[in-house]
């Protein structure tokens, strides 16, 4: 049949998975559908509006039959917004779905007997449980359903998150389940308040306007970070808003801004000014304080964190003698957390900054047997930097979504160290990743963790032994 005579319509499509980007996946003969809005389990009409060869991208005309794993989106903006696309599916059945997408890529890609794979750690709280977000400003805001963009009353300003797919369309948000308060009274606020000034939203496209980005960091000890990025902006008009937001919510200990001229909207290469308090905040875990900046990275769910690493580490099983290299180590948070339990933690990680911060995060604990080095991971693990700080007993390594660069891949299966601990927050690099390794390794322990309530999103911890080690 021709792309040109498949047809656009299709009656009675049963949903029997769901893909990453939360769209139902059905099937009409070997024609792939992934459906919007679909569950597993639904039986629906699906009307295609994209299509290709083999598959094709649609939405549900009519619900014939329900999913038992079926529930209502409790948020306004779901299905708009870009985030928490699973909110219309069951917690209980994000986690088997989750649960069964490491499954699949370790089964299918590394080839893996997963059979002892331990059931996914449920995150407590599926609401309020991020601990860092990041809002944009624009002058090009979404519009809904009967709203006339040549209306010329209409305020375009919006101050949200990006709408999927479109990076100069901003989704302005009203109430945000992701972060508890002050989050969502913050940001109406300095929306309010900055169009009543008439501030300037930031232009995507002509990358003119003042205002450009909110991010908010909370913390479980009480601490709050605040972070205002202007684009252009006279300091008279800098100091007008954050003098009304130091007044509105006192409780902020660390009150920030940014003049980013750049037409990126990355602030690693920027100056912070701090207008109230110290330019960072604090998250505690077991007792070991992290001293986080504007800048640093940190787990962005505090709790699951905690059990993360506290998984890591028992993982591990140290004895208390062990040296041990922590892979792409960040602002050391790992390295920090299992210090206490071993000889020595030596830590890598390509970010400068990062590395700083993990040495902070050493000296503020006291923690004396850490060394940190900063670099490209596969430049820096070389034979030489074995040699030099000897051969570890455990390698525990938390990549990026990308995985290990091959050479590092590569680099571990020269070094032998008796045990890897690998720590990934995608399950199919991982996956590509341990088929190399299983050469050398047995694949030991498997545990899944939800991070990320709502999403596609898993973490995923596997304990590697050195065959022939035991």
């Amino acid at each position: 049949m021709s792309k040109a005579n498949k047809p656009k319509f299709f009656e009675n499509v049963q949903i029997i998975d769901i893909a990453e980007e939360g769209k139902g996946v059905g099937k009409a003969d070997d024609f792939v559908l992934f459906v919007d809005k679909a569950v597993p389990g639904d039986i629906a009409d699906v009307q295609v509006y994209r299509s290709k060869k083999n598959f094709g991208e649609g939405k549900i005309t009519e619900l014939k039959q329900a999913s038992e794993y079926r529930t209502t989106a409790f948020c306004e903006h779901f299905g708009t917004c870009g985030g928490c696309k699973w909110q219309h599916m069951t917690y209980e059945a994000q986690l088997k779905f989750k649960q069964k997408s490491v499954v699949d890529a370790l089964s299918r890609l590394a080839k893996i007997n997963v059979e002892g794979i331990m059931p996914i750690v449920p995150s407590p709280a599926d609401r309020y449980y991020r601990n860092k977000l990041e809002f944009t400003f624009s002058n090009k805001r979404w519009l809904y359903d009967g709203e006339n963009k040549e209306d010329g009353t209409l305020n375009m300003n919006a101050l949200g998150f990006h709408i999927p797919g479109r990076f100069d369309k901003i989704l302005d948000v009203n109430h945000c389940y992701l972060q508890a308060e002050p989050s969502n009274s913050l940001r109406n606020e300095i929306r309010d308040f900055t169009v009543q000034q008439g501030y300037t939203y930031y232009d995507l496209r002509n990358h003119s306007g003042m205002l450009r980005n909110l991010v908010v960091r909370t913390s479980s000890t009480g601490e709050i970070m605040v972070i205002v990025v202007f684009a252009y902006a006279e300091q008279s008009e800098i100091d007008k808003l954050m003098s009304h937001v130091d007044a509105r919510f006192p409780e902020i200990t660390s009150l920030l801004y940014i003049v980013n001229q750049k037409k990126n909207d990355t602030i690693f290469d920027q100056d912070v000014i701090a207008f109230k308090g110290p330019e960072y905040i604090h998250e505690e875990m077991n007792g070991i304080k992290f001293r986080i900046g504007p800048k640093s990275f940190y787990q962005t769910n505090s709790v699951q964190a905690l059990r993360l690493y506290e998984i890591t580490r028992d993982f591990a099983g140290f004895k208390g003698d062990e040296l041990v290299y922590d892979l792409y180590t960040g602002a050391g948070t790992i390295a920090n957390f299992v210090a206490g339990h071993v000889r020595e933690v030596v830590g890598v990680e390509y970010v400068p900054t990062a590395i700083e911060d993990a040495k902070v995060n050493s000296a503020i604990n006291n923690i004396t047997n850490t060394k940190f080095y900063a670099g490209d991971m596969k430049d820096v693990l070389v034979a030489d930097f074995v040699a030099e700080h000897g051969k570890p007993d455990v390698i525990i390594t938390d990549p990026p979504r990308a995985g290990m660069h091959p050479d590092v891949v590569a680099r571990l299966m020269e070094i032998e160290a008796p045990k890897i601990v690998y720590v990934s927050c995608n399950a199919a690099t991982q996956a590509r990743d341990l088929l190399v390794l299983k050469e050398k390794y047995d694949t030991v322990k498997i545990q899944p963790v939800d991070m990320f309530p709502h999403t596609q999103h898993v973490e995923n911890v596997v304990l590697l032994v050195l065959r022939d080690w035991r």
